[in-house]
């Protein structure tokens, strides 16, 4: 049998959770990835599948507010660059997708972001 993973076990929860969470024109989805040391975001509209804004912690943009941050702060700023850059495209309500992580911490972080500016999920 073979061993089970921390990441097997998030990819098998955020499969779980994929089946219940789609985007639409309407309300497109907010995609949640983080690693060990950035976190990325991704407002997809899964109808036309594409990508219609997205941040990061290691955006060119952002790389200069990143300076003296800890991973939390540094979620809190992507969230609120990626509901201003989806706010710009016209959307105001997504569905998170959390992919498989926990709500917690850097997660919640880059959600309290993205609802401090204006986007609504």
């Amino acid at each position: 049998m073979a061993k089970k993973t921390r990441n097997i076990a998030r990819l098998r929860r955020h499969k779980r959770v994929r089946g219940k969470v789609n985007g639409s024109q309407a309300r497109p989805r907010l995609n949640v990835y983080r690693s060990l040391d950035s976190i990325y975001a991704q407002v997809i509209d899964d109808g036309a599948g594409h990508t219609l804004a997205s941040a990061s912690s290691i955006d060119t943009e952002l790389r200069a507010q990143m300076k003296g941050k800890n991973k939390t702060e540094q979620a809190r700023v992507v969230g609120e660059a990626v509901a201003k850059r989806a706010a710009a495209k016209g959307v105001k309500q997504v569905v998170l997708d959390r992919g498989g992580f926990r709500y917690a911490g850097r997660v919640k972080a880059l959600a309290d972001g993205a609802r401090s500016e204006g986007l609504e999920f």
